[in-house]
């Protein structure tokens, strides 16, 4: 089987404020954005064409989600808990400290983990938790 990773989706509260996390700390390239107001799906990921790329999405768009739901969905991305991804970095040091000076709350410091992995992580301005693992 060949098959890769084409997008993975992450919510957003504001799309300005995602926008210029991703786009300006995260240096990641903005590839589609459509709608408007918070109803906008912004595309960003590397310059190259092919690569796995995030859309940030609205919470919840989906109209077969219900009331409760979507009041579950806000209080998990308020706390935090409702979605994390991982990015590879080959300079954990360099991207820590460009993330952290735009402003970005640091969730953990770059630290060497039992498990054999060197990373950091911080919160997105809708809470989502970003790691980033130090790669070859």
């Amino acid at each position: 089987m060949d098959i890769t990773v084409a997008w993975t989706f992450l919510p957003h509260t504001d799309p300005d404020q995602s926008l210029a996390f991703y786009r300006d700390a995260l240096g990641l390239t903005v590839h589609n954005d459509v709608g408007k107001g918070t109803m906008r799906w912004i595309t960003v990921g590397p310059a190259e064409p092919g690569a796995t790329a995030i859309v940030l999405t609205p919470p919840a768009a989906d109209p077969s989600v219900t009331d409760d739901e979507r009041r579950t969905i806000n209080e998990m991305m308020a706390k935090g808990s409702y979605a994390t991804i991982v990015l590879g970095t080959k300079d954990l040091d360099g991207t820590f400290a460009r993330v952290r000076d735009s402003g970005a709350e640091v969730l953990q410091e770059p630290t060497e983990q039992p498990w054999g992995v060197r990373d950091c992580a911080f919160r997105d301005p809708a809470g989502n938790q970003v790691r980033f693992n130090q790669v070859s």
